[in-house]
């Protein structure tokens, strides 16, 4: 018996997951969302407990906190998903330029605008988080799909 890697059965799980789901789902629902949603939900859940521990535990102003916590969780979601989700071989490099560039979008639009915005307004730190998050989640993933990690074409030799 040969050793899969675990990339390739992470996913063989989601695109099996993907298939069963119901009412037609499984004709709208990419396997890569499937792999971004469990990713994510688990740096997401990083993020979280570092916001927690830097502005709950630490006392670090709610901009230091969100801040610090983002780059590490999304440093964390960039390996994962480059290896295990979208399981690209093509040069870091370029991808890590892109991605950096996606999460500075990101992080002015959804974490200081949305997040510590509604925070400022008196909404509780943790949902004004959980609220960026949902917006950060459909932006970060349409971005390393179709810009960070999309499939180039292969020049043609002649």
């Amino acid at each position: 018996m040969t050793d899969v890697p675990f990339a390739d059965r992470f996913a063989g799980f989601c695109a099996a997951v993907v298939r069963i789901l119901p009412f037609g789902l499984s004709r709208l629902v990419a396997p890569s969302f499937l792999g971004f949603v469990i990713i994510n939900g688990f740096t997401f859940s990083v993020d979280l407990a570092l916001l927690t521990l830097f502005h709950g535990g630490f006392g670090w102003p709610v901009w230091l906190a969100i801040s610090l916590s983002y780059v590490l969780a999304f440093a964390l979601s960039f390996v994962l998903n480059r290896a295990f989700n979208f399981r690209s071989h093509a040069p870091v490099g370029k991808q890590a330029v892109l991605y950096a560039a996606a999460i500075g979008v990101n992080y002015v639009a959804f974490l200081l605008g949305v997040g510590a915005g509604l925070s400022a307004l008196g909404l509780e730190y943790h949902l004004s988080r959980l609220i960026a998050g949902a917006c950060e989640g459909v932006f970060m993933y349409s971005v390393m799909r179709w810009v960070v990690f999309a499939k180039r074409a292969e020049p043609v030799s002649a």
